[in-house]
């Protein structure tokens, strides 16, 4: 079946089922091509809980699915592909995050998005690469516990007063990033802009003209003075640029950045999934109850 008979066939049955599909900017283009909305993982959860779709298919890696099902518990979740997982979220588990805590009586614990539903059962928090700063500003506590990414727990310290511990996991892709391919980036580019994600590592932060999220990707590069844009994030982001900011020339900082893991969801798996109505991502009451309570503390910061 050729992708134009596949993309029919899931559009007759996103209506059949009542269903969205959700796509992470750093899934292949014909999969955002064909999702109802492209975005950042709490964006797209958030996206699931507000519609009033009974069905959601979230393309994009586990924990993603797993924060959609925690906010629309009313819903079904699907992930296109089992196999899509997180080694960055796999770098903590609940029973490690516990004893960290004995460790720091008193200290907040502030879980990246990029965790399991368990991970935020046990936290106070929850932050995303966006709001990271805000957030952790917004607590009391002057230890913060910071998990599980100690790239993003460095750009966080350097911009706050808070004693922030971190956990030192990485997300293999941005961390796989290093000097020489910023200082080859400038020699390639001159006169680019470049903007990496906050998950880099931090020498790697320190050399680019900025730093953020995915979302806020966007708009610097809208706003941006330059005509070429050095992207330092996964590849799959640049097929969003270059359809919203078309005035703007763009390239990838390395061409290690690579999701494997995002890349496993296809068409013919999203098809799939809606046919067969599989692979459902649920999470327990219990845990559902105290993650939900982390995610939602950090949404009353931001209001």
């Amino acid at each position: 079946m050729d992708k134009n008979a596949i993309t029919e066939k899931i559009n007759s049955l996103k209506l059949k089922n009542n269903a969205i599909i959700l796509a992470h900017n750093y899934q292949i283009d014909e999969v955002q091509d064909v999702a109802d909305y492209v975005g950042d993982s709490f964006e797209l959860s958030q996206i699931a809980a507000d519609s009033k779709a009974d069905l959601i298919l979230f393309c994009g890696v586990h924990f993603m699915a797993e924060s959609a099902a925690i906010l629309a518990p009313q819903k079904t979740v699907l992930l296109p592909d089992l196999n899509a997982g997180c080694p960055l979220a796999d770098m903590i588990t609940a029973d490690q995050l516990q004893e960290l805590k004995k460790d720091y009586p008193g200290a907040a614990v502030a879980a990246y998005i990029n965790s399991s539903a368990a991970v935020k059962a046990e936290s106070d928090i929850c932050v995303t690469s966006a709001n990271a700063v805000k957030v952790v500003n917004a607590l009391t506590e002057d230890t913060v516990l910071f998990v599980p990414d100690g790239n993003l727990a460095h750009f966080v310290a350097e911009r706050t007063d808070k004693r922030i511990i971190s956990w030192q996991g990485y997300c293999n892709t941005h961390h796989s990033v290093d000097v020489e391919d910023v200082v080859q980036a400038r020699e390639s580019y001159p006169g680019a802009q470049i903007v990496v994600h906050p998950e880099c590592r931090p020498e790697v932060v320190a050399m680019a003209d900025a730093s953020m999220g995915t979302g806020g990707m966007i708009q610097y590069s809208r706003d941006a003075a330059a005509e070429d844009i050095v992207v330092g994030t996964e590849k799959g982001m640049l097929h969003r640029l270059k359809k919203e900011c078309t005035s703007k020339r763009f390239h990838i900082l390395s061409s290690k950045l690579i999701c494997p893991d995002m890349k496993y969801t296809t068409l013919e798996k999203v098809l799939t999934a809606l046919e067969q109505k599989k692979h459902v991502i649920t999470v327990s009451p219990e845990v559902r109850e105290k993650a939900e309570f982390a995610l939602k503390r950090m949404l009353a910061v931001m209001v």
